[in-house]
């Protein structure tokens, strides 16, 4: 199921959302032109292990100083396939959120709902030393907030049936539900431990951005579902 594009057009260029995307862009070609040996620790350094934040909030060290790789983390992408799948989706659903909140809050709540992902990882699976890369519990809080604001829009989606590959256009309620009813029914049957998706910070991002999006909404006239 991979979506082309809505119907619901922006009435303001989404600085934000391009620049998000050309952030994480650019950080990947970075990553793919140093060695394995140097990737592997930049990974490190700049991603989020659970088992270091919990150990470290058990030894009563401040959450402020170990904040750092909760933001880096989401800029850096394991291969193609993660950036494009990640991009496209925050290119399709982005902008229009954006469009609503206004730019400045669209990345304050795109930072918060991707940490908000993280953190409901981290409480899934404390003890992990696999540190956890990708914009995808961000996107995941677009998503939950485009559900709220444009629960009637139409998402043009590649869909494979059986054989064959179809577009059809989904109303945006329904492609979502389908979105986060794949992710909870993974989150709750593969292996924490054996799993390279991180499905729980899908779930928590959603969830944050469905549940904060109207907190972020520029003013009362500006956010009106439809």
């Amino acid at each position: 199921m991979i979506p082309l594009r809505d119907n619901t057009r922006s009435r303001t260029f989404p600085m934000v959302n391009i620049s998000l995307i050309a952030i994480n862009f650019i950080v990947f070609f970075k990553e793919i032109s140093i060695s394995n040996d140097a990737l592997s620790q930049l990974t490190l350094t700049y991603g989020l292990i659970p088992a270091r934040v919990a150990s470290g909030l058990a030894a009563g060290a401040p959450f402020l100083s170990l904040a750092a790789p909760f933001i880096t983390a989401m800029f850096l992408h394991a291969n193609w396939l993660h950036i494009i799948g990640n991009m496209l989706y925050l290119w399709i659903f982005g902008d229009n959120v954006e469009d609503r909140v206004g730019h400045l809050p669209y990345l304050f709540f795109y930072l918060g709902v991707g940490v908000a992902g993280s953190i409901t990882y981290i409480i899934a699976s404390p003890g992990s030393q696999v540190p956890i890369i990708g914009a995808s519990g961000a996107i995941a809080g677009i998503l939950g907030a485009y559900f709220i604001l444009y629960p009637k829009a139409k998402v043009l989606t590649l869909l494979p049936l059986l054989f064959f590959i179809t577009l059809v256009e989904i109303p945006a309620i329904w492609f979502l539900l389908l979105w986060f009813g794949m992710q909870v029914l993974n989150g709750f049957t593969t292996s924490l431990a054996a799993d390279s998706v991180a499905w729980w910070a899908h779930i928590g991002g959603f969830v944050t951005g469905a549940a904060l999006i109207k907190l972020f909404a520029a003013d009362s006239e500006r956010f009106k579902v439809q």
